[in-house]
């Protein structure tokens, strides 16, 4: 028995650190071009079917003995590889399919400064109008324009501060027509999303609209609007 259970606890660690392997390469490999990221979304799944079995045979491993400490590392390993893709898989299924995300639904901000950047992107600029925004409005409830109480140019100055503190990388500063626009890269599999940020007069004080597009990829996952909340976040403290 002590045998069957070393061999279980064996195999279990296998498919438990194969499972972590691959979740480790999908991102990494996609960031580096060596495969697009349509193959290490791909990998997603059999890192977390690794994991599933890495999980299960560990649970066996353990209960039969032999080489315990084995198959404990072995579930452990396996859990590692299948919480993040069933986190990805869970979120991606609660919000809606859109990529594109903005304060202002009716009027969004335009992208001028990072056209030029944008080769490759299969997602194009053009606001998907009402059917986009009646999804997004559904979904984030809460992703509306800030109003400050400072004149225009220092509501500029409070804009382009908060946006550099979010690490995004400034393609453009245009104080007299109210417009920063800037490309945040994500952690993981190095995704390219597009920023721009609009300020204008409202009153005595301005009005602040933000716009977050995904270069690729039909769902962002909740990306876009986490970005713009944190970015509003930040303005306003």
């Amino acid at each position: 028995m002590r045998r069957l259970g070393a061999a279980v606890a064996v195999i279990a660690l296998v498919a438990g650190v194969g499972g972590l392997g691959l979740l480790l390469l999908a991102g990494p490999g996609s960031r580096m071009g060596w495969w697009s990221f349509r193959t290490g979304l791909g990998l997603l799944p059999w890192a977390a079917y690794g994991g599933i079995a890495g999980m299960a045979l560990g649970v066996v491993g353990l209960a039969l003995g032999g080489l315990r400490v084995v198959a404990l590392v072995a579930f452990l390993a396996g859990a590692a590889a299948f919480v993040p893709p069933w986190t990805f898989r869970h979120t991606a299924q609660s919000v809606p399919p859109i990529h594109d995300i903005s304060t202002d639904t009716d009027d969004p901000p335009r992208y001028v400064a990072v056209l030029a950047r944008r080769d490759g992107a299969s997602n194009p600029v053009e606001y998907g109008g009402p059917p986009v925004a009646a999804q997004q409005h559904r979904a984030y409830p809460d992703i509306r324009p800030v109003t400050l109480s400072d004149p225009p140019s220092r509501a500029f100055a409070r804009a382009l501060a908060a946006a550099r503190a979010q690490g995004w990388e400034i393609v453009a500063a245009e104080p007299a027509e109210g417009r920063i626009e800037a490309t945040d890269t994500t952690r993981w599999f190095g995704f390219k999303d597009d920023v721009v940020v609009r300020v204008k007069p409202e009153g005595s004080g301005s009005r602040i609209d933000v716009r977050s597009l995904s270069r690729v990829g039909r769902s962002d996952v909740g990306k876009n609007a986490a970005r713009i909340r944190a970015y509003l976040h930040a303005l306003g403290s």
